[in-house]
Protein backbone atom coordinates (compact mmCIF):
# COMPACT_ATOMS: atom_id res chain seq x y z
CA UNK A 1 0.00 0.00 0.00
CA UNK A 2 1.51 3.34 -1.00
CA UNK A 3 1.41 6.56 0.97
CA UNK A 4 -0.89 9.32 -0.14
CA UNK A 5 0.87 12.06 -2.11
CA UNK A 6 1.36 15.46 -0.52
CA UNK A 7 -0.94 17.92 -2.25
CA UNK A 8 0.36 21.38 -1.24
CA UNK A 9 3.68 23.01 -0.50
CA UNK A 10 2.39 23.88 2.98
CA UNK A 11 2.02 20.14 3.64
CA UNK A 12 5.36 19.43 1.97
CA UNK A 13 7.47 21.83 4.06
CA UNK A 14 7.21 19.90 7.37
CA UNK A 15 7.99 16.67 5.50
CA UNK A 16 11.03 18.36 3.93
CA UNK A 17 12.24 19.69 7.28
CA UNK A 18 11.95 16.24 8.87
CA UNK A 19 13.93 14.76 5.96
CA UNK A 20 16.69 17.30 6.76
CA UNK A 21 16.72 16.88 10.54
CA UNK A 22 20.49 16.41 10.87
CA UNK A 23 22.60 19.55 10.85
CA UNK A 24 25.29 17.88 8.73
CA UNK A 25 22.74 17.21 5.99
CA UNK A 26 21.59 20.84 6.07
CA UNK A 27 25.17 22.10 5.97
CA UNK A 28 26.02 19.94 2.96
CA UNK A 29 22.88 21.21 1.21
CA UNK A 30 23.83 24.79 2.02
CA UNK A 31 27.29 24.36 0.50
CA UNK A 32 25.86 22.69 -2.61
CA UNK A 33 23.16 25.31 -3.13
CA UNK A 34 25.71 28.09 -2.65
CA UNK A 35 27.89 26.43 -5.28
CA UNK A 36 24.97 26.25 -7.69
CA UNK A 37 24.17 29.92 -7.21
CA UNK A 38 27.83 30.84 -7.77
CA UNK A 39 27.96 28.79 -10.97
CA UNK A 40 24.75 30.32 -12.31
CA UNK A 41 26.02 33.83 -11.52
CA UNK A 42 29.35 33.06 -13.17
CA UNK A 43 27.57 31.70 -16.26
CA UNK A 44 25.54 34.90 -16.54
CA UNK A 45 28.48 37.25 -15.96
CA UNK A 46 31.00 35.39 -18.13
CA UNK A 47 28.40 34.41 -20.74
CA UNK A 48 29.48 30.78 -20.55
CA UNK A 49 27.26 27.72 -20.73
CA UNK A 50 29.44 25.07 -19.11
CA UNK A 51 28.70 26.20 -15.52
CA UNK A 52 25.01 25.53 -16.14
CA UNK A 53 25.79 21.92 -17.05
CA UNK A 54 27.99 21.47 -13.98
CA UNK A 55 25.53 23.13 -11.54
CA UNK A 56 23.16 20.15 -11.08
CA UNK A 57 26.08 17.91 -10.13
CA UNK A 58 27.39 20.48 -7.64
CA UNK A 59 23.96 20.84 -6.06
CA UNK A 60 22.49 17.37 -6.20
CA UNK A 61 25.64 15.26 -5.81
CA UNK A 62 26.50 16.33 -2.26
CA UNK A 63 22.83 16.65 -1.27
CA UNK A 64 22.00 13.11 -2.36
CA UNK A 65 25.15 11.81 -0.69
CA UNK A 66 24.02 13.43 2.56
CA UNK A 67 20.59 11.82 2.33
CA UNK A 68 21.89 8.32 1.68
CA UNK A 69 24.87 8.35 4.05
CA UNK A 70 24.14 10.99 6.72
CA UNK A 71 20.36 11.27 7.01
CA UNK A 72 19.60 7.68 5.95
CA UNK A 73 16.65 8.50 3.70
CA UNK A 74 15.81 9.09 0.05
CA UNK A 75 15.98 12.63 -1.35
CA UNK A 76 12.61 14.39 -1.56
CA UNK A 77 13.65 15.38 -5.09
CA UNK A 78 12.76 11.90 -6.30
CA UNK A 79 9.04 12.35 -5.58
CA UNK A 80 8.61 16.12 -5.42
CA UNK A 81 11.28 17.75 -7.62
CA UNK A 82 9.86 21.28 -7.89
CA UNK A 83 8.76 21.59 -4.28
CA UNK A 84 12.10 20.17 -3.20
CA UNK A 85 13.95 22.78 -5.25
CA UNK A 86 11.81 25.56 -3.75
CA UNK A 87 12.35 24.16 -0.25
CA UNK A 88 16.14 23.96 -0.85
CA UNK A 89 16.23 27.71 -1.43
CA UNK A 90 13.98 28.40 1.57
CA UNK A 91 16.24 26.25 3.74
CA UNK A 92 19.32 28.00 2.30
CA UNK A 93 17.81 31.35 3.25
CA UNK A 94 16.90 30.19 6.75
CA UNK A 95 20.40 28.80 7.29
CA UNK A 96 21.95 32.08 6.06
CA UNK A 97 19.72 34.01 8.51
CA UNK A 98 20.39 31.57 11.35
CA UNK A 99 16.76 30.45 11.74
CA UNK A 100 16.80 26.91 10.31
CA UNK A 101 17.79 25.14 13.54
CA UNK A 102 14.75 26.68 15.26
CA UNK A 103 12.57 25.58 12.32
CA UNK A 104 13.83 22.00 12.69
CA UNK A 105 13.17 22.12 16.43
CA UNK A 106 9.65 23.42 15.81
CA UNK A 107 8.76 20.85 13.14
CA UNK A 108 10.67 17.78 14.33
CA UNK A 109 10.54 18.23 18.07
CA UNK A 110 7.43 20.39 18.42
CA UNK A 111 9.45 23.09 20.14
CA UNK A 112 9.30 26.82 19.84
CA UNK A 113 12.51 28.69 20.62
CA UNK A 114 10.38 31.25 22.46
CA UNK A 115 9.26 28.46 24.82
CA UNK A 116 12.82 27.47 25.69
CA UNK A 117 14.88 29.06 28.39
CA UNK A 118 18.01 30.89 27.14
CA UNK A 119 20.32 28.13 28.39
CA UNK A 120 18.30 25.48 26.56
CA UNK A 121 18.41 27.53 23.34
CA UNK A 122 22.19 27.84 23.61
CA UNK A 123 22.60 24.12 24.24
CA UNK A 124 20.35 23.23 21.29
CA UNK A 125 22.14 25.68 18.98
CA UNK A 126 25.48 24.08 19.82
CA UNK A 127 24.24 20.61 18.85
Amino acid sequence: MSKERIKTFEEFWPFYVREHSKKTTRTIHFVGTTGVMALVAYAAIARKRWPLFVAPFVGYGPAWFSHFFVEGNKPATFKYPLWSLKADFIMWSKIARGTMDAEVARVVHGESSAEKKPAERAAHAAS
